[in-house]
């Protein structure tokens, strides 16, 4: 179970030296469907206050770059004590591995028409919140975009608790926002430096069961890049759309 595990122990470095220090085929592919799906979604800038959210933010900042042109704030939401440090230092100016990240984000013509450098806008729009994912039903509606990458597989080994991390992120989606979220398809769990941390077996079918009581317009992509990141997974699923504007949807296990 999520409680049980010892987050403050994810050593944020590892993870970032194992998985970001270089732009793998993966992340490329992600990037380039989430650049799309916002960008159609935004097609200039939006003339009302937009804020997003990165649930399970962790040590990962391109679903946050990936919503940088169009959100006035955004949120970084994170559990573990340690990542929360790893996001703060990054605020203010992060890491030259980023950039081949954002180069990825700025073949769509948003990105790269930003009128300020991406980190002076990551530093005015981005702050980072403590906090339980399995919370964020106390903010029903806040946010007017969001995106939660490899979290409600990654955070537990019980299916329960997948979806209930999967409605906690959407009900916390404006009705009518665009989010995008990423799986690991079939994980047996994984390290973050010494530490194994637990992970729950979904693939497409779960993935879209959990989607779809909150969305009436959202696309399963299972990743068509195969190389390995890690052992113990075989493949990765990307789901992005729209959440639905059906405020009466009974709280699972409510």
């Amino acid at each position: 179970m999520n409680a049980d595990v010892s987050w403050a122990a994810f050593d944020p470095i590892a993870y970032v030296d194992h998985n970001y220090r270089d732009l793998q085929a993966e992340d490329a592919e992600i990037l380039s469907i989430i650049r799309d799906h916002f960008g159609d979604h935004f097609p200039r800038r939006a003339g009302r206050p937009v804020t997003g959210i990165d649930v399970g933010a962790g040590a990962n900042l391109y679903p946050a770059l990936a919503m940088l042109p169009w959100c006035d704030e955004i949120t970084l939401f994170e559990r573990s004590s340690a990542n929360v440090r790893y996001l703060r230092s990054q605020v203010a100016a992060y890491d030259g591995n980023w950039d081949q990240f954002w180069r990825v984000l700025c073949k769509k013509e948003a990105y790269g028409a930003l009128d300020m450098d991406p980190r002076a806008r990551f530093r005015d729009v981005v702050g980072v919140q403590a906090g339980d994912l399995f919370d964020l039903v106390q903010h029903e509606g806040r946010w007017s975009m969001g995106t939660m990458f490899f979290v409600a597989e990654s955070m537990t080994s019980s299916r329960a608790e997948f979806d209930r991390g999967v409605e906690c992120f959407l009900r916390a989606l404006a009705p009518g926002a665009p989010f995008a979220a990423a799986f690991m398809e079939h994980s047996k769990g994984y390290h973050a430096g010494e530490h194994f941390f637990p992970a729950c077996d979904v693939g497409e079918e779960e993935v879209s069961a959990s989607l779809e009581r909150f969305t009436d317009d959202f696309t399963s992509v299972r990743l068509k890049s195969s190389a390995a990141v890690r052992d113990g997974y075989s493949g990765m699923i990307v789901a992005y759309g729209r959440r639905n504007s059906d405020s009466r949807i009974p709280l699972l296990g409510g």
